[in-house]
């Protein structure tokens, strides 16, 4: 029987942290709270502490993490005689220390693992004199009465600096020691995030009572292969008594497996085939087919239920070829033996605040990325395993899953007390996820592998200390071919297969594309084309109305404190204008900044997703940095912090679509690239410009068609040499099947933009005439173009805070209509689609210089 602890509890500090300024500290002695949550939440609620996402309140904020903190409730047995009861959390974040009446019951110092404690005899234990509950019986209908349960959470940075004085200092990417705890290390921090050190019982809580035998683990890896589904089953089992037992295992309610389990024994192993099942399969691809499988744990003597475990799981094969060939080394990933067209995003928590995560809000998110094409997500290894809806929504939706070990960017101690905690918290994940189906490959760091030496970390103190690498390359894999050797592994991302090559090397397996946006203009996505393309991205602002609900700034602009406090990137700001400088004038105004930043986000992920996916499938692959933020910021996501669409989120359903154009350049000219990840040929009439060529695509290639030197002319010149013509060259139209892709000159060099007008670069006056008309749930915007029309964007949001709109930068050629629907639950004004920058073009926003 479970019994949920989740709920009501009371929250109080236990160390002298709070500022004197904060107010009267007698507001902070019982603050109710609320499980599974933390600290700063039930602070917020509460009103005792400013909103940290609203300009600096992060700063002012500070001292909660540097607090003791201790949740309290009462708690009871009240339901029918068992053998034993246990106290179980899901979550603690993170260093706690758990008593029931005072007594200890246990401690932890892991976020990231699940704890079960045994308070049988704490429940039925003479309570403290003030109380005068009498005890009763063990595990009756009143095991002693009401107790008090008490979690006390020390300071996260006390537990990290404590560790780091035991193992020495170690290198890492932040000026925080996240390294030396199991925590979610970009709580401390990162390049687009803030530092909130947070505390408490974040995920659900619940006492458990039950008798005779449970099953401890249940560990089912579900394969496919030969057209039959075999399952591999393994459970512990945890006893009170020595009866013999039997395990009934069953799917979709069909048995397929009995096995008797003696007295004595702690364990039961079943492999079996099961004919007559779908194999899971990946979105686009086919059916991400499920089954319930369940397994019933009952005393042989009397037949009684003892426990029972149900989890949907699907079956299917995954490899990675990671052969060599005269380019280097592949990857590939193969689901069911057929290679799959790796279109990904990373994902990072998708709130600060983890415990505010619901499954509608995972749901939500999931199926934006679906719906932008997407077809993996890769778990990134500063943050969380995350929920159990996350992965069983992936699994429905038919999204792989690329699932980091919580390691990042950092020197990690292989020493105790840190060894213990990683091998517990991989055995503990391990378990728990290796059902889904949608999990296609255990990772075992973020970029530790290549930073200790492209970062020199070798040099700093404490780089000649032990800094994780037995764990990638020894400890994990041992650990994953004994729990589970039904998916592959790679040791890190980037990772080349080896020490023979340099971590990173784009010739072998997974690269990660930093120079360009660090150091380097968006073209050089073009210089190489890597084998699989795990990280890259360029950043850009949130949408005007999350900026702006976040920042109180007056005057608003791109360098005023507000906007700098959002942007959290070593001067990222300095890198966007760097970035600005070889494609447009300068922006002299923060309306302008705001759209070119955003546009120039959009044109560098395209020039690097189109490159990358026209040489399929010698470049298997790119995973997006990043699909969603966790809080209002300047960012490399294509979702921002408040859940809005960046005009990258409607690029990217373009980028990622089944079928897409992109004109490339090759070999001094250039070639339509025709994508086709359909299971099906692509065949047609390409039109290029007046020019038609009849194509074929095979499923699941590319074909690439040469555009005729008297069609490119000016406009196919990418040596950077002359001047720029006038238009550009004009554009170059590449369209099959109402698919089109768009060639103008200026996007493919990086010339001093800044010094010619924006009519030379840009064309001149699009002539664009619009109007809303008010339809069932919003606007339908409608737009015409007398003349080029570059980059036409709508920003739903400067309508109203609650509107989205069906589409981002919009090209019109001259003569050509389109129509931008606006959304809202609210009525909206048509008239308010005239109000500034609401809708605008290129040519337009550049006029406002």
């Amino acid at each position: 029987m479970i019994k949920s602890l989740s709920g009501t509890w009371t929250l109080r500090p236990t160390s002298p942290n709070i500022p004197a300024s904060t107010m009267d500290t007698s507001a902070f002695l019982d603050i109710p709270a609320v499980v599974p949550g933390c600290v700063h939440t039930d602070l917020l609620a509460a009103g005792l502490i400013p909103d940290p996402f609203l300009d600096d309140n992060e700063l002012k904020v500070a001292w909660v993490g540097r607090t003791d903190w201790t949740y309290s409730r009462p708690i009871s047995w009240d339901g029918p005689a068992h053998d034993q009861i246990d106290l179980v959390f899901d979550g603690l974040d993170t260093v706690a220390r758990i008593e029931i009446d005072g007594h200890l019951v246990g401690e932890t110092r892991n976020m990231h693992r699940s704890y079960r404690f045994n308070v049988t005899e704490a429940l039925k234990r003479p309570k403290p004199a003030q109380n005068t509950a009498v005890p009763a019986a063990a595990g009756g209908d009143d095991a002693g009465g009401e107790r008090m349960l008490s979690v006390h959470f020390t300071s996260a940075y006390t537990e990290a600096e404590r560790v780091r004085e035991l193992v020495g200092p170690r290198p890492n990417a932040y000026p925080e020691p996240f390294q030396f705890i199991r925590k979610m290390a970009c709580s401390f921090g990162w390049d687009w995030g803030p530092t909130l050190v947070t505390a408490g019982i974040w995920r659900g809580v619940h006492l458990d009572g039950w008798s005779i035998a449970r099953l401890a683990t249940v560990r089912p890896l579900a394969t496919y292969s030969g057209g039959v589904g075999r399952l591999d089953l393994t459970a512990d089992i945890e006893r009170t008594r020595d009866r013999p037992l039997r395990a009934r295992v069953l799917v979709d309610d069909r048995e397929i497996a009995v096995v008797d389990v003696p007295a004595g024994q702690n364990n039961l192993h079943a492999r079996v085939d099961v004919p007559g099942v779908t194999p899971w399969s990946p979105v686009g691809h086919g059916e991400p087919a499920l089954y319930m499988l369940t397994v019933i744990l009952t005393d042989v003597d009397d037949g009684t239920e003892l426990d029972r475990y149900q989890q949907l799981t699907g079956f299917r094969s995954v490899n990675i070829d990671s052969s060599q060939d005269e380019a280097g080394t592949r990857f590939v990933v193969h689901v069911n033996g057929a290679p799959v067209l790796i279109k990904g995003v990373n994902w990072i928590p998708d709130d600060i605040f983890p415990s505010r995560m619901t499954r509608e809000r995972y749901e939500l998110r999931l199926r934006e990325a679906v719906a932008a094409g997407v077809n993996l997500i890769r778990v990134w290894g500063g943050g969380i395993y995350e929920d159990r809806d996350f992965y069983e929504l992936c699994d429905r939706l038919g999204l792989m899953v690329w699932q980091d070990f919580l390691f990042a960017c950092a020197c990690y101690p292989e020493e105790e007390p840190i060894r213990s905690e990683v091998l517990a918290e991989a055995r503990d994940n391990v378990l728990r996820l290796s059902p889904h189906p949608s999990l296609i490959t255990w990772n075992g760091n973020n970029e530790n592998l290549w930073l200790r030496g492209a970062h020199g970390w070798t040099d700093d103190p404490g780089g000649d200390r032990s800094w994780g690498e037995a764990y990638y390359l020894s400890l994990l894999p041992d650990l994953l071919s004994e729990l589970d050797p039904s998916r592959p592994y790679q040791a890190g991302s980037p990772w080349s297969g080896s020490w023979e090559h340099e971590p990173n090397d784009p010739a072998h397996q997974t690269f990660h594309s930093w120079e360009v946006w660090n150091r380097q203009d968006y073209l050089h996505y073009r210089d190489s084309a890597p084998r699989f393309v795990a990280e890259f991205g360029w950043q850009g602002p949130p949408a005007w109305r999350t900026l702006r609900d976040a920042v109180s700034d007056e005057p608003i602009r791109p360098d005023s404190p507000g906007v700098l406090h959002h942007q959290k990137a070593e001067d990222g700001n300095g890198k966007l204008a760097r970035g600005l400088a070889p494609h447009f004038p300068a922006p002299s105004t923060v309306e302008v900044w705001h759209y070119l930043t955003q546009l120039n986000q959009v044109r560098a992920v395209r020039t690097g997703i189109e490159h990358w996916r026209s040489f399929w499938p010698h470049t298997a692959g790119t995973i997006l940095w990043q699909l969603n933020d966790l809080w209002p910021v300047t960012s490399w996501a294509a979702i921002d912090g408040a859940g809005r669409y960046k005009p990258l989120y409607f690029a990217l359903r373009e980028m990622y679509a089944e079928r897409a154009l992109t004109i490339q350049p090759r070999d001094g000219g250039l070639v339509v690239a025709v994508l086709n990840d359909s299971p099906h040929p692509w065949t047609g009439i390409l039109q290029i410009n007046e020019a038609d060529v009849e194509v074929s695509a095979p499923p699941r290639s590319v074909a690439l068609i040469p555009v005729p030197a008297d069609i490119s002319g000016d406009a196919a010149r990418v040596d950077g040499e002359g001047d720029p013509a006038p238009n550009g060259g004009g554009p170059i139209v590449a369209e099959m099947d109402g698919t089109r892709a768009l060639w103008f000159a200026d996007e493919a060099r990086s010339d001093a933009a800044r010094q010619v007008t924006a009519d030379m670069v840009f064309g001149g006056d699009p002539g664009l005439t619009v109007s809303a008309e008010v339809v069932p749930g919003g606007l339908d915007v409608q737009v015409h173009a007398t003349g080029l029309a570059r980059d036409v964007l709508l920003q739903p949001d400067r309508i109203h805070p609650e509107a989205v709109v069906d589409r981002g930068f919009t090209t019109l050629l001259p003569g050509e209509s389109t129509v931008f629907a606006v959304r809202a639950r609210v009525e909206l004004d048509p008239g308010s689609i005239k109000a500034p920058w609401v809708l605008t073009d290129l040519w337009s926003a550049l006029r406002h210089d």
